[in-house]
């Protein structure tokens, strides 16, 4: 049995700790902080795995995006895999309209057998009624091209688009 915090990227503390079932999937993860925090679960959302500082990295998505079907999902990546001891961290994204953004950390790991999983233990704030604000800035980039010189690259200056 997991015990995991999930607190939401927000000025104010809102926080929830669940009890869960270590070999449930990351897709009953999902359902379970969805509905904790008041939401239905309906909206679009991915996990990310994380490092000790939180900094981003691979995403695991709702539903496999590959080709083949043989991609990464929720569905095919178990709790007890994906955070396998104390202090093991994922990023949680809930409803890309609005980027609603959790910090997933597991609390303690236990052999003891509870009924009635998942539960919610503690609930701390309420959540605001619209999505804290995201800002993404990226560095900016040096372009290795001149700007005096675009019309070198620009093969169709030369074609009369109206001939054809």
């Amino acid at each position: 049995m997991y015990k995991i915090r999930v607190i939401l990227d927000t000025k104010e503390d809102v926080i929830r700790t669940i009890l869960i079932e270590d070999t449930v999937s990351l897709e009953d993860l999902h359902l379970t902080i969805a509905k904790s925090f008041g939401f239905e679960g309906q909206e679009m959302a991915s996990f990310y795995r994380t490092d000790e500082e939180w900094n981003q990295g691979e995403e695991i998505p709702l539903f496999n995006m590959a080709e083949a079907g043989e991609g990464i999902s929720m569905q095919n990546c178990i709790l007890k895999d994906e955070l396998p001891a104390i202090n093991k961290k994922l990023i949680y994204v809930y409803d890309f309209l609005n980027m609603w953004t959790f910090y997933v950390d597991v609390v303690d790991i236990s052999t003891e057998e509870k009924e009635n999983l998942p539960l919610t233990i503690l609930s701390v704030g309420e959540i605001p009624e619209e999505a804290p604000e995201k800002e993404f800035i990226a560095d900016k980039l040096e372009s290795d091209f001149d700007d005096e010189d675009d019309d070198e690259f620009d093969p169709f200056d030369e074609f009369d688009f109206n001939e054809y």
